[in-house]
């Protein structure tokens, strides 16, 4: 047997990984263990002195402890607040609302069999990456529209469904810093990475795009990539995994008949109208859509705030015509069925999303992740290494990170005071480190159970594989964690070494040569 096959048997590597993984406790229990844990680690820290620098305050950094009285009250009488603002919890639901009741009336399984005719088999695995990669300028729309979709696109090409909602998760968590399309997320971390450049720089300026070019180019590589891992690694390894999910919550799928095309045809007319309106009504440079100046695309512009909203409409609308249309819908009822089956289906997310909402807030509270950062950071910086072993040392760096703090923003909002005046000083633009930065960060997301959006995935995984649990998901998305870390820092490296523009006025090296 070759060593991949070896590699990829249900007793290899990740089979091992898959029974291990399993056999840790429910995710609900893992968050209250490591919620604990962290606890008791803020109360024995807390009385460390660390000679650390906390950036956001300008003063040595302090680990809160959260076993006082003053500190365990201010837990209880926030825990409500946490878990009802916790930001996962309401894009979930809401997204869900509408997308149950298209589910329900059928449009989304008419859509995806019609999707199904004009989609050659061999290209069903790109596909499917790629949409994953394009959701991300709907911010985080793809954890709860394209993943599941991906699952389902998979079983009604009678493929496994696991291996359509690891392609899809590859491309929406683990390609996030991979698109061809601008996003949000390009000028909120542009704007962390100026603030850090102008503690040694206060003169310097940096483009929203600055990485444009070189996340363009990345999507190509998360493509293939992910192509390859979907189609040679996982679903093979999938083979004898059974589909044992309750036969009412499996799609079914049929030859399209005449009044199932009569109905997606006069709902996805309603969509394209929905879109015209929406892009006619955001066009004009006074539009309710902008922010106070102008801008469409900034995270304060209400278009941008209100992505959640808009797919609950765009799901919900055009159900019901295809419902009405297409016979599925008798009374108003049946849309509200379709809601509250949308919502059994979340109820075991939600008890593990109240676990998860303390931790996160328990964690930040404590200042063990800026610890964790501060330390490492300062460790790559003593190391005083060349140019290209740095910025690999940021990349695996930030990939480690990630397992631990899982925010893209708050993560480099911490960590860009530390990298990008450090590499500033060893002649590294503040372009190129951020570069670097979305690389590592974008790797780990898929194998982390402390990303809030992980059990959510699991729950996918459960509607077809019952015994779905975290070491099952993990060891499924372990091969493209690892290849994209590996290739990806590569890609940079050549990329860097070959000299191809990262980004609109982006440089390589500070001052820009």
């Amino acid at each position: 047997m070759s060593e991949v096959n070896r590699n990829n048997a249900p007793g290899g590597f990740l089979g091992t990984v898959e029974r291990v993984g399993n056999k840790l406790p429910d995710p609900a229990v893992l968050f209250i263990a490591l919620l604990f844990i962290v606890w008791v680690l803020s109360w024995m820290l807390s009385y460390v002195s660390f000679d650390v620098i906390d950036p956001r305050s300008g003063e040595a950094l302090v680990i809160k402890n959260l076993m006082s009285g003053s500190a365990f009250t201010e837990f209880l009488s926030v825990m409500v607040t946490n878990f009802s603002h916790f930001h996962p919890v309401g894009v979930v639901l809401v997204a869900m609302l509408g997308i149950g009741v298209a589910e329900h009336t059928g449009f989304i399984n008419s859509a995806l069999r019609a999707l199904l005719n004009v989609t050659p088999d061999k290209l069903l695995t790109p596909m499917v990456v790629a949409v994953g990669i394009v959701s991300h300028t709907a911010a985080d729309a793809g954890y709860v529209l394209v993943i599941p979709l991906g699952g389902v696109i998979f079983y009604a090409a009678g493929r496994h469904p696991l291996a359509g909602i690891a392609a899809a998760f590859a491309g929406v968590s683990g390609g996030f810093s991979a698109s061809f399309v601008p996003s949000s997320i390009d000028p909120l971390l542009q704007g962390l990475t100026q603030a850090g450049a102008q503690i040694l720089d206060p003169e310097i300026t940096l483009n929203p795009l600055n990485n444009y070019f070189f996340t363009t180019a990345s999507s190509l590589l998360i493509i293939s990539v992910g192509w390859f891992i979907t189609d040679r690694i996982v679903e093979p390894r999938l083979q004898s995994e059974p589909i044992d999910g309750d036969e009412e919550d499996l799609p079914e799928m049929h030859d399209l008949q005449d009044k199932e095309r009569k109905g997606l045809r006069w709902a996805t007319i309603s969509m394209l109208l929905g879109i015209v309106l929406l892009v006619a009504t955001s066009l004009p440079a006074g539009s309710p859509w902008r922010d106070a100046g102008g801008d469409i695309s900034s995270f304060q512009a209400p278009l941008m705030r209100s992505i959640v909203s808009l797919i609950f409409l765009f799901f919900l609308l055009p159900g019901v015509v295809y419902g009405v249309v297409a016979g599925t819908i008798s009374s108003s009822k049946d849309i509200i069925v379709g809601m509250t089956r949308s919502m059994h289906s979340m109820s075991y997310y939600l008890v593990i999303m109240f676990f998860i909402a303390q931790f996160v807030y328990a964690f930040g509270q404590s200042n063990l992740g800026v610890l964790l950062a501060l330390q490492g950071a300062a460790f790559l910086q003593a190391l005083a290494m060349p140019a290209a072993v740095t910025i690999v040392g940021i990349v695996i760096l930030t990939a480690v990170v990630n397992i631990f703090v899982g925010s893209a923003s708050g993560k480099w909002g911490l960590l860009a005071p530390i990298f990008v005046p450090m590499l500033m000083s060893l002649g590294i633009s503040p372009d190129l480190t951020q570069a670097a930065y979305r690389v590592g960060d974008s790797s780990t997301n898929i194998i982390t159970p402390l990303m809030p959006y992980f059990p959510l995935v699991v729950v996918y995984c459960q509607r077809y594989v019952k015994n779905t649990g975290i070491g099952t998901l993990t060891a499924m998305m372990l091969p493209y964690s690892m290849s994209f870390l590996v290739l990806w820092t590569i890609f940079l490296l050549i990329y860097f070494a070959i000299g191809i523009p990262l980004g609109i006025q982006a440089n390589y090296t500070y001052p820009p040569g």
